[in-house]
């Protein structure tokens, strides 16, 4: 069995962390340095005396001493803290130097249904998000039934969405399960609404690879990871048992050399699978409240890692909210573990991902990996220090900042209206994009940032906008609000059946054609005959193939009704046909 090994170098940067290198831990986003003073612990107390000696020449001085780790508190000139303890950092004697961070409580979203996720508190997530919340350029494909297109905890968060099973891009849910699947991974965070996904900011690549009964296939999920990995996705999630199939595992291999990592479920059959591991995805099997392994989480050799797999609170098809259970849940919970990694230290490759998720789990059932739980159960907090540690130049991570000027949040609308963004980044704004409900609008690459959006083009009621600011390395920031729509639109649409003309005879099956305008946008139209709706058309050119089989001999009428966005109708003059 071809079990990972873990690289040297990763074993090396982790021991020097542990004995105290003179390296600065990178600190969590919004740490601020205390005014005035810094903390240093110095390897032996000769050092710490002619150091000592040293500052008092530059003004600083030795203000006191934590008792029992023998760490000093040192006095500095305000505004200097940072540039001072990397100067001390390099000094013989030294151990480490470091400002004296003030950090915020442990992040807690304000989700109302976060206290029923208890597999957050379990795999530390709590306290990774203090350093790391996920970056918007990490984006998760979730390989699954389809994702709601409309869940007020997803929308904005999708990307790139396709629908392998049909070959087209309508990745609406057909099942329920994808839906789930996506909010365990990656559900909007800290809104105020729902439950916090695990990656709060990275996105979601809707692919559904399932018939309409939900059933997956290899020839779907291998097309949907090739897919993901030319569209950018740096994770992607399968909670289907596919971890044997060798179509699989070969799409899986080119989604990893394009630099991803793929989870997938080991699956719930409550029993052994002697199936091979293979190094090109992480089997991950799931676990309880208990840290036991569930019992119906299959095991065998190709399990690499659990996760919590039991009541895992998430987002449902339809809006809703409710409990999942399944190595399904534990699969997406570990691919958000693998987006932070990922975010932490974007210069890690996929198997270093891999490793740093396996390295750091926390060892259950028999000593070092076992085939129940595999290396055992993820922990969000130690990967994304681990990640952090191992430093390798990953360039710029930091997001730009995006905020709307107008509308504000809760603002009411109509008509044409201007928005307008304040839009930021620490080297340089490349685009910032316009989504109306999830869909891309528009794309600005200079400043001004702003978007005329035609309110008409939608019905009257709440809507949301998100932009997106993205720079030069791709790290993406965003912001959304809500607002209403309050059109006095009342011009109706006109339409008119173009064929058949008037007192024609049809065959059995015939086609029905129509022309349809409005002042701002048509629809919808539908088709009559003899007042009965018979077929509609979303978009133009509008046409209608009519089956006529079971028509009586005699003279039908026709007419077709057009719809705009505010729902004003109009019905066409009727033409009558024979049979």
């Amino acid at each position: 069995m071809n079990r990972r090994i873990f690289r040297m170098s990763t074993l090396f940067v982790l021991a020097a962390s542990l004995t105290g290198a003179a390296v600065a831990n990178p600190m969590p986003t919004g740490a601020k340095p205390a005014a005035g003073r810094i903390l240093v612990r110095f390897t032996d107390e000769s050092a710490a005396r002619s150091i000592e000696t040293n500052l008092r020449g530059t003004g600083s001085a030795v203000l006191r001493t934590i008792p029992k780790i023998g760490v000093k508190v040192i006095s500095v000139t305000p505004g200097q803290e940072k540039s001072m303890a990397a100067n001390l950092a390099r000094q013989r004697g030294v151990v480490f130097a470091a400002p004296d961070y003030a950090v915020a409580p442990a992040a807690v979203p304000n989700d109302p249904l976060y206290g029923n996720q208890w597999h957050h508190t379990k795999i530390g997530t709590p306290n990774a998000w203090n350093t790391v919340i996920g970056l918007g350029s990490v984006t998760i494909a979730i390989l699954d039934t389809g994702c709601d297109p409309l869940h007020p905890d997803l929308l904005s968060k999708y990307v790139h969405g396709f629908n392998m099973f049909e070959g087209n891009s309508n990745f609406a849910d057909v099942h329920g399960h994808g839906t789930a699947v996506a909010g365990s991974a990656a559900a909007i965070t800290n809104n105020a609404l729902g439950v916090a996904g695990v990656a709060w900011n990275c996105q979601i690549m809707p692919i559904r690879i399932s018939d309409p009964n939900g059933y997956g296939y290899s020839s779907t999920v291998a097309n949907g990871l090739v897919y993901a990995a030319d569209n950018g996705a740096k994770v992607a999630n399968i909670s289907y048992q596919f971890s044997y199939d060798p179509t699989v595992l070969w799409a899986c291999q080119y989604f990893q050399n394009a630099g991803g990592v793929v989870t997938i479920s080991s699956g719930n059959t409550s029993s052994l699978n002697n199936g091979a591991a293979s190094p090109y995805a992480l089997t991950v099997g799931a676990t309880d409240s208990n840290d036991n392994r569930a019992s119906w989480s299959t095991w065998g050799p190709a399990v690499d890692i659990s996760a919590p797999g039991v009541n895992i609170q998430s987002t449902n098809r339809g809006g809703g909210y409710g409990g999942w259970s399944g190595t399904s849940f534990s699969a997406p919970v570990t691919a958000g573990v693998a987006a932070l990694v990922i975010s932490a230290n974007q210069a890690l490759t996929a198997t270093e991902i891999q490793n740093v998720l396996t390295q750091t789990a926390v060892d259950r059932g028999a000593a070092g990996w076992d085939q129940e739980y595999g290396w055992g159960r993820v922990n969000a907090d130690a990967a994304v220090a681990l990640a952090l540690s191992m430093g390798g130049g990953g360039g710029d991570n930091t997001p730009p900042t995006v905020s709307f000027i107008q509308p504000t949040n809760g603002a009411t609308v109509s008509g044409t209206t201007n928005v307008l963004v304040n839009a930021s980044d620490n080297v340089g704004v490349a685009s910032v994009s316009f989504y109306v409900n999830g869909n891309l609008v528009a794309t600005d690459t200079t400043a001004p940032y702003e978007y005329s959006w035609n309110t008409l083009t939608v019905a009257n009621g709440g809507h949301n906008l998100r932009v997106e600011a993205k720079d030069a390395a791709d790290n993406v920031g965003s912001a959304q609000i809500g607002v209403t729509v309050s059109n006095l639109d009342t011009t109706p649409p006109v339409t008119a059946i173009t064929t058949p003309r008037t007192n024609s005879r049809v065959r059995a099956n015939f086609f029905v054609t129509a022309t349809a305008s409005d002042n701002v946008e048509v629809v919808k139209v539908e088709l009559f005959v003899n007042g009965v709706l018979a077929s509609t058309d979303m978009s133009a050119p509008w046409s209608f193939s009519v089956n006529g089989t079971g028509w009586s001999s005699g003279v039908y009428t026709l007419t077709t009704k057009a719809y705009d966005a505010q729902n004003n109708s109009s019905t066409s003059t009727g033409v009558r046909v024979k049979k």
